[in-house]
């Protein structure tokens, strides 16, 4: 089977994509989402599904059209049935003829997965550009994994919109008009929704995590005494170490975000910045300011994080501490320089 997936979203997505490839179906996810505005929405959901398909390794075409003009053009006269005739329509026939065209076997849709959409209408219109291109449509329910996929896609920090995507949908969000209810077939229920992210402070063994320390730190000597002096804050994933972090106090005000690291296998998926929010929240009682010291290609990850006022710049810091080169991508480390984040705010 050769399936190409239309795709509305990252975060509908993720379900359908996990149990595909449970079925040994690898599918090619396929962005075609004229209906869906302003353009800086449509860009968002673009621009993290093209991220989450890298990160997941899955292959992904990206057919741009902002297709605003001819949306309002064919939905303005019958607001009611914008869905079933144009929204589903529109992009299913446009994935059923590339797919035909390009030699996939079969086609399907990530709508499939939302309770809140209408799911006799998306079938109706699945099979109706089935037969105009003689093409197979796969169906599945994936509506019973929707709090799943819903939950991974929050652990995994992916942009999660908050309305359909047109901009009536959004209307209906604010307005409170003809808001769709979630449905699911007789006998079909919500898989339930395990609570796999946990961070807690490590007060024994602090140890076990010096390896993993030790790739965002690599001298030894250092981290094992601010790991003494420390509290060591551990994110797992299913029961799994993902991220790591040490903070010591500076003084009673202050605390330092000495160290912070996610195993390479876990990187680019939120963890850090969860941690980091979970830090945060836990020392904003106690302490005014939280100070971190890093290299310069990671101060704009840092000033998202809220770290936005400079504090200091220790020259030569990396050459006079290590006894080897400190290289960042392709940066060669020298200075270390500390920025601060108000916890107070």
């Amino acid at each position: 089977m050769k399936l190409l997936l239309h795709t509305c979203c990252a975060p509908c997505s993720v379900y359908c994509i996990d149990s595909l490839r449970k079925e040994k179906i690898e599918p090619t996810v396929y962005w075609f989402n004229p209906n869906i505005h302003p353009y800086m929405e449509y860009k968002a959901r673009r621009d993290c599904l093209e991220k989450y398909t890298k990160s997941i390794e899955v292959e992904a075409i990206f057919e741009e059209n902002y297709g605003l003009r001819d949306f309002c053009k064919n939905v303005v006269e019958d607001l009611e049935s914008r869905c079933k005739n144009y929204c589903y329509k529109v992009r299913l026939e446009q994935t059923a003829k590339y797919a035909k065209e390009n030699g996939y076997t079969h086609f399907s849709t990530t709508l499939l997965v939302s309770p809140y959409q209408n799911h006799k209408a998306l079938i109706e219109v699945g099979k109706e550009m089935a037969k105009k291109y003689e093409i197979e449509f796969l169906y599945r329910d994936f509506r019973v994994g929707f709090k799943v996929g819903q939950a991974k896609a929050r652990e995994l920090g992916l942009y999660i919109q908050k309305y359909c995507g047109c901009i009536f949908s959004e209307e209906s969000r604010y307005l409170n008009l003809n808001l769709a209810k979630p449905e699911l077939p007789e006998g079909f229920k919500f898989l339930p929704v395990k609570n796999s992210i946990n961070i807690k402070k490590e007060r024994d063994n602090k140890e076990k995590y010096l390896d993993l320390l030790l790739e965002a730190d690599p001298n030894k000597e250092i981290v094992n005494k601010y790991l003494l002096d420390g509290e060591l804050f551990a994110l797992t994933y299913q029961d799994e170490p993902v991220c790591v972090a040490v903070i010591i106090m500076v003084d009673n005000d202050t605390v330092e975000l000495k160290n912070i690291v996610t195993k390479e296998e876990y990187r680019g998926k939120g963890y850090a910045k969860k941690m980091i929010k979970y830090l945060i929240d836990n020392y904003k009682t106690k302490y005014k300011k939280m100070i971190v010291g890093t290299t310069e290609n990671n101060i704009p990850f840092y000033v998202k994080q809220g770290f936005d006022k400079y504090e200091k710049t220790i020259k030569n810091f990396f050459v006079d501490n290590y006894n080897e080169e400190i290289w960042d991508g392709d940066l060669h480390c020298t200075d270390i320089i500390y920025y601060s984040r108000n916890l107070k705010k």
